[in-house]
Order: structure tokens, then C-alpha cells, then sequence
């Protein structure tokens, strides 16, 4: 039987890679609309970059089978993850207000408190983390499931309940009523219409993604025969899958309403990818291509938080009047190189590039950043 306490290479590589990919759709170059299963899908749907945030809060779940191995009083666990959420909610709050200036008039003023989102990635990460480390500190594994059962059906429920008659509206679903009154309109996100992907009751649904990477990763790592156990895990994906399938009619499919049949979708993928990834690595010692996804695993919120402040930074330099760098380098590089989507996708890969090497500098002199 495999040590709990033991590393695993699928599940470090696993974590890079929802990292690496996350930077990629983020920070496309500008200068053309890159390709279209890189961009989240308007409402419902489904493409890559909604595959990708999940699949981080998957890694999220698998490391918490990890990090909560060491015996420790419910004080001192309930005090380290509430810290650790605080300050993951904190500094995704602070990334939105980065650069906390703004210039009105020719002169600088600071950004108001009153125009600044409050909720966004890493506040979500932050939410879903702590609901999902007390979950897995009390519960079962099969209490887990009933857990997860709950909170997807509780929240389909909620929708239901509140608007009867369009109950998937954007504008008029019960999250978006709930971060209005909770928050504020001045408070949420500014480019989809009023409605915030990363509102407060969407944390609810998300929480189970964290709950499932743990469920995998504990599953994994206690299992007696590795071979049954991953052919289960891809067999447990290829069911979710379809569950989502059938429930997407009454429950459709959509990553920024975060809907049940959507965190069906991403578990069952993340179950296969997973299984895939360890029947390749497990058992071999790391090669340069794994080695490239454990820096970003190493390090993922630490990098994350730097592709984000970056190329706001990048933006605020400006080159021409109306023109900063970030929006020079799509244009004039990656657009001159290759126009069209495939420009577009080569800045991103660029960026992340250079995000990985900071993780790569910090790697090397064994800095590892627990946020």
C-alpha cells in the first residue's frame, strides 16, 4: 500500500498544469480574438478555458490529502485555515485594487475602496478552500459524497426557488441577487453586464470540485492495486461525464453560473485526466517535461498572483498615446508573427513563459511560498 505521506509525481504535474493553463487563457496577446476553445463559453456551454479554474480547485482538494496528514488539535487546525483563507481572500482583493492609483484629469488619484471588486479568483479559492478543508476534517469519505450530493442539488434548488421562471437568467439568478444586495453593483465584476462568474453563492457548487480532488487523491494514495484503482478513477470520470450530460437539459452546462451538471463535467474530466496522468508517471522518475509543470506546482498561487499583477503593470506603460506595452508586444510582435488567433495564442504562451520563470528561480533556491 502506498504511504499517505508519500509525493506523487501525476498529482504535482496534475497541479502545474491547471496553473500553466490558467495563465494561458488569461493573458491572451491582444490584437486579435484568440481561438474560440480558448475563451469561456457567454452562458451555457462548454469549452477548454472553462475547464481549466475547476480543475485548479481539483488540485486544491488533492493537496489538502497531503497537508492535513499531521495529527493536530481542532484549534490549531481551525486557526491555519482560517489564516490561510483570510490572507488567500486578502490578496485576491488587493490584486484587484493593484495599482491602487488612477489617473482622473492628468493627476493621480487613489482608487476608491467603493470602486473596487471584492469577490474574484482567488477570493473563490479562498471560500472553497475552507469550506472544503472542515468538510474533510469531520466527514467521511462517504459522508463527503453525501456532502457533495447536498450542496449541488441545495444549489439547483436556491436557483429554482427564487425565480421560478428563469431561474438560469444572468442577471436575475439568485447569486446575482445575492452579491447585489450583499456587495453591491459598484462591487462586482464590470465586464459581463452587472453579473460577477465569481459571486458568493457560486462558492457553494465549486466547494464540491475541492471535495472531489480530495476524494481522488486520498483514493489514490491509499489504494492496494494502482493499476484497479486508476482504471475505477477514469471509469468514476467517464460516469460523472455522462451524469452531467443527462443532467444539462433540466441543469444546463455553464462555468459562470457554476451550475451542478458543469461540476459534474470537470470532476468526471479531472478523474480521467488524473488516472491518464498517473498510469504515465507514476513509477518513473521525472523528466524535463515533468519538471516544467512541478515549478508551476510548486509555487501556483505565488505565480498565479504575479501573471495577474504583471501584465496590469505591463498595462500602465504606456508606449503611445493609448497604447501600453502589453497592448505594443500583441500588436507589434506576436501579431507580426503571426496574425490571428495564433498570434494571440503565442503571447499567452510567451507570458506564461516568463511566469514560469519566476517559479523557476524560486524552485531553484528551494523557496517554497505557503500561502
Amino acid at each position: 500500500m502506498a504511504k499517505p505521506c508519500e509525493r506523487f509525481l501525476s498529482l504535482d504535474v496534475f497541479r502545474g498544469l491547471a496553473v500553466c493553463l490558467m495563465i494561458i487563457v488569461n493573458t491572451p496577446a491582444p490584437g486579435a480574438e484568440p481561438y474560440s476553445w480558448l475563451v469561456h463559453a457567454k452562458w451555457f456551454g462548454f469549452t477548454a478555458a472553462d475547464w481549466v479554474f475547476p480543475s485548479f480547485l481539483f488540485a486544491v482538494g488533492c493537496s489538502m490529502a497531503f497537508a492535513f496528514l499531521r495529527p493536530t488539535t481542532d484549534w490549531a487546525f481551525a486557526s491555519k485555515v482560517l489564516r490561510r483563507a483570510a490572507l488567500i481572500f486578502l490578496l485576491g482583493f488587493l490584486m484587484y485594487w493593484y495599482p491602487f492609483f488612477r489617473q482622473v484629469d492628468g493627476a493621480w488619484t487613489l482608487t476608491p475602496f467603493s470602486d473596487t471588486r471584492v469577490m474574484g479568483v482567488l477570493q473563490r479559492i479562498a471560500l472553497c478552500y475552507a469550506l472544503g478543508a472542515f468538510a474533510v476534517r469531520y466527514l467521511s469519505p462517504r459522508n463527503l459524497v453525501i456532502l457533495s450530493g447536498a450542496l449541488l442539488a441545495g444549489y439547483w434548488a436556491i436557483l429554482l426557488a427564487v425565480d421560478p421562471s428563469d431561474p438560469f437568467s444572468k442577471l436575475g439568478n439568485a447569486g446575482t441577487r445575492l452579491d447585489l444586495f450583499v456587495l453591491g453593483q459598484s462591487h462586482l465584476y464590470r465586464r459581463d453586464g452587472g453579473f460577477d462568474p465569481e459571486g458568493l453563492l457560486g462558492a457553494m457548487p465549486a466547494t464540491v470540485n475541492v471535495i472531489a480532488g480530495y476524494l481522488a487523491a486520498r483514493y489514490f494514495t491509499h489504494a492496494p492495486d494502482r493499476g484497479r484503482s486508476l482504471a475505477r478513477m477514469a471509469l468514476a470520470g467517464v460516469a460523472l461525464s455522462l451524469a452531467a450530460v443527462a443532467w444539462s437539459p433540466a441543469f444546463p452546462i455553464s462555468k459562470k453560473l457554476w451550475t451542478g451538471s458543469f461540476v459534474l463535467l470537470t470532476t468526471g474530466l479531472d478523474l480521467m485526466v488524473l488516472a491518464a496522468l498517473a498510469a504515465l508517471l507514476e513509477g518513473r522518475a521525472p523528466n524535463p517535461a515533468t519538471r516544467f509543470f512541478q515549478v508551476f506546482g510548486r509555487n501556483p498561487l505565488v505565480i498565479y498572483l504575479f501573471s495577474e499583477l504583471f501584465v496590469v503593470t505591463l498595462q500602465q506603460v504606456q508606449v503611445a498615446p493609448g497604447v501600453d506595452v502589453y497592448q505594443w508586444l500583441g500588436v507589434n510582435v506576436f501579431q507580426a508573427t503571426a496574425p490571428g488567433p495564433l498570434g494571440a495564442l503565442l503571447g499567452a504562451v510567451t507570458y506564461m513563459l516568463t511566469c514560469w520563470l519566476l517559479g523557476y528561480i524560486l524552485d531553484r533556491r528551494d523557496i517554497v511560498v505557503a500561502l
